[in-house]
């Protein structure tokens, strides 16, 4: 490469959500730019416009909001290289596709549909592939086999045509991928590509070339998927005459069983979703899940991804986005797919939890607790979080582990009852109640202290006592330290659920 000005870009077509698979390749972009001080550009390719899903645009750049990608030029910022949508750079792509036919480069080709139709059929009776190339081009109906004035009658004529791009015979293109290494392919294997149409829309491969070099791209970086375009990438830009930017193709994220590509229909069957945040069909109105509303933080769904496919080639696995930058190498991304692990998903969400400070876990919980009619003070509820956020994966996973400080058992955990409350359950509680009754301070270590003596001194099971106490105190045998529990709900709230419990269970008989 040149001394070129690092520049990059992601390019998602509006056809629909942005799959995870297309924000760890606009990660991994942004990570390249931002590492090599160059800068990243988001261009929306929506020539396609059969295809083209309503929302879809304003859903990607939601997505890169929340994910924390950002863009130094693209529709909403800017820059010197707009416009950043294709279909307002439909005026450009013509003039291109006619200085390759004039080189020699490409060609007119005039075979209606119906007439490829019938040939691929006739090549299937015989067992074959019909392939629009080198070999078959010299026969159909083309400006390679007529003349250049019936060609330029058949177009003032307003017959309809395609650009193809003319692939050189039995040659061998030689690439470069920056992840894979050198890549050789014979051309004999590659067909003539429409490059542009009659309706003067251009299709992805001209418009993706002519606007990489417009916008001075220095790298490539993109899904597995394009690889088999590469060389057809690589002669246009020979074609040109331009300097080629540097390519790098991504292994794909495969399904949790390692058996082909991560699809939406995997994440419903497995129970995980596949994009970054929920995504309604306006078509169908079909609702998918999203990263965001299932509830990860940003930051844990982006640590996930970027090392789905990625390593710093040591063992660390918790990076904030300036860590990633910082580390981040696009030699250490892998050749071999990477398999999506809803479990690992899980535990990078649960370490960014119990690292958040516990007034913002506190914050983002009180919608909650108001919804479960609770009123707290935030100190209370920061509190109660911090002595149970250990066992929290989601945000929304810390009201099960603490509503008990906030409210008293509606009911009581019919497994635990019958496993833990014995025969003599009844009666230590109540002698139980009488000690608590007692206790001048009621801090967690002074009531500890005084309990554990009494039990002690009367040769009790600790755990016959700790677990019929739980049982009352939380309704399940589940909750932190239950001395650090009591001691927050206080004396009094704590005698009467003990009350309350021995009214509902009773003695056993």
């Amino acid at each position: 490469m040149s001394n070129r000005n690092i520049r990059l870009r992601f390019a998602p077509s509006p056809t629909g959500p942005l799959h995870i698979g297309g924000v760890r390749t606009a990660l991994y972009n942004y990570l390249f730019a931002r590492k090599n001080g160059g800068k990243l550009i988001l261009r929306i390719e929506d020539t396609d416009q059969a295809r083209f899903v309503e929302g879809a645009e304003n859903y990607i750049n939601e997505d890169f909001a929340w994910c924390g990608i950002e863009f130094d030029e693209s529709i909403e910022k800017g820059g010197g290289f707009g416009p950043y949508k294709q279909s307002e750079r439909k005026h450009l792509y013509k003039d291109f596709a006619d200085k390759l036919i004039e080189s020699g480069n490409a060609y007119y080709a005039f075979d209606t549909a119906d007439e490829l139709n019938s040939m691929r059929l006739a090549y299937e009776v015989g067992k074959k592939t019909f392939v629009y190339n080198a070999v078959e081009r010299k026969h159909l109906n083309n400006s390679l086999n007529i003349s250049e004035k019936e060609t330029a009658g058949r177009i003032k004529n307003g017959d309809a045509f395609v650009v193809r791009f003319k692939m050189p015979e039995n040659e061998v293109v030689v690439m470069n991928d920056l992840i894979r290494g050198r890549v050789e392919v014979n051309t004999s294997v590659l067909d003539d590509k429409i490059l542009f149409k009659s309706d003067g829309m251009p299709t992805y491969h001209l418009a993706n070339i002519v606007d990489d070099h417009l916008m001075q791209i220095s790298h490539v970086i993109r899904g597995e998927e394009w690889l088999p375009s590469l060389p057809l990438h690589v002669l246009l830009y020979d074609a040109f005459g331009w300097e080629k930017p540097g390519f790098a193709h991504l292994p794909l994220l495969l399904k949790p069983d390692g058996n082909g590509k991560l699809s939406k229909r995997d994440g419903d069957r497995l129970g995980f979703p596949v994009f970054p945040m929920q995504w309604t069909d306006p078509k169908t109105g079909e609702t998918s899940r999203g990263y965001r509303e299932d509830g990860y933080f940003p930051e844990a769904f982006i640590n996930m991804l970027a090392l789905l496919g990625w390593n710093p080639g040591d063992e660390r696995e918790l990076f904030s986005m300036d860590a990633l930058i910082e580390a981040f190498s696009i030699e250490r991304v892998g050749k071999s797919g990477s398999k999506f692990d809803l479990e690992k998903a899980k535990w990078f969400n649960h370490q960014y939890l119990i690292k958040k400070n516990n007034d913002e876990l506190a914050d983002l919980l009180m919608p909650t607790v108001i919804k479960n009619g609770i009123l707290v003070e935030k100190e209370q509820l920061a509190d109660a979080i911090s002595l149970v956020k250990e066992r929290a994966t989601f945000v929304n996973d810390l009201w099960d582990q603490l509503d008990f400080f906030f409210k008293r058992p509606q009911q009581y955990d019919a497994k635990a009852v019958k496993k833990r409350w014995k025969a003599n359950s009844f009666d230590l509680m109540t002698e139980l109640k009488g000690i608590l009754a007692n206790i001048a301070g009621f801090e967690a270590q002074n009531i500890e202290a005084v309990v554990k003596q009494w039990i002690e001194e009367n040769e009790y099971g600790m755990g016959a006592v700790m677990n019929a106490f739980r049982l009352l105190i939380v309704g399940a045998l589940k909750g932190p330290h239950l001395f650090d529990i009591i001691s927050r709900i206080g004396q009094e709230e704590t005698l009467e659920r003990i009350d309350q419990g021995l009214h509902e269970l009773g003695r056993k008989e």
